[in-house]
């Protein structure tokens, strides 16, 4: 078989063809450099926290403070960054600020991420568990063992 089909076999594997998807390749340098803001504030777990806490109703500060175990400033600088960049809404309700999704559509991005990653590690689980078996280091007992 060709390389060139071994390639359109990756590409159409899925339900999708990628190689379709052309919004990617239409954007200029400073538009990707957007795409690339909006992925790295995904690269901070404590954000993903909060996007995962904000996925059934809305909150405010002093909530996800306490629900995600975090300082009430660390909370606030992070939601700060996902209210710019649009993935959460602020609204005020009396004398509290409240947090929303912006667009529920980011839990299908994650979602894919996530079961792209649940794939990987199983598969990474199984090569290991076919080539190597487990060994268990003996138990260490007393000071000089």
């Amino acid at each position: 078989m060709a390389i060139d089909a071994i390639d359109d076999q990756r590409y159409t594997a899925g339900r999708v063809d990628y190689r379709g998807c052309t919004a990617l390749k239409a954007l200029d340098d400073r538009a990707l450099g957007y795409v690339a803001e909006y992925f790295r504030a995904l690269s901070e777990p404590l954000r993903l926290k909060i996007l995962n806490a904000l996925r059934d109703k809305a909150r405010n500060v002093g909530q996800l403070t306490e629900l995600l175990d975090s300082s009430q400033a660390n909370v606030s600088k992070h939601l700060a960054t996902l209210t710019r960049l649009g993935f959460v809404e602020r609204s005020a309700q009396g004398t509290s600020a409240y947090y929303r999704i912006a667009d529920p559509r980011i839990y299908q991005l994650c979602d894919l991420v996530c079961g792209q990653m649940a794939q990987r590690y199983a598969s990474q689980a199984e090569m290991l568990g076919a080539s190597a078996p487990i060994t268990r280091r003996p138990a260490r007992h007393g000071r000089g063992a």
